[in-house]
């Protein structure tokens, strides 16, 4: 399914770039800020399992369950959470249950652009094409 990234040309806007949607993140009213923020035209939202760790996911997910077909969702694996490194070492696999758990977080079954977050100079590309393969 095709999707326009915004009504005009491409475009991105900053998270709080209009005072007016501006609040606390991880707090009450960020459901209303991103519907808010969709009903304006913004249909690309983008997140990552860092961020919170985890609790953006969550607001991201139930803030757009409602209006899920409008967006683009975005969101990025490769960091691990403890260490707060990239993904070297990870074992093969830990990017799938990484996207599984992302999807349930999101409350969706697809996810429209699931990159890596920051690449590893120490692993090269083909192992990460391998790894996605199985």
């Amino acid at each position: 399914m095709e999707r326009a990234i915004s009504r005009s040309p491409p475009r991105a806007r900053l998270y709080g770039d209009e005072p007016e949607l501006r609040c606390p993140t991880g707090q009450a009213g960020d459901d209303s800020l991103i519907r808010t923020a969709v009903e304006r035209g913004v249909n690309i939202l983008d997140t990552a399992e860092i961020y919170g760790p985890y609790t953006n996911e969550e607001l991201v997910g139930e803030a757009l369950a409602p209006v899920r077909a409008q967006v683009v969702i975005a969101t990025k694996f490769g960091i691990k959470i403890r260490e707060r490194t990239t993904g070297a070492g990870q074992p093969a696999g830990a990017h799938k249950q990484s996207v599984e758990r992302s999807l349930k977080r999101l409350r969706t079954d697809v996810i429209d652009l699931y990159y890596q977050h920051r690449v590893d100079p120490n692993v090269p590309i083909e192992t990460w094409r391998e790894r996605s393969r199985n």
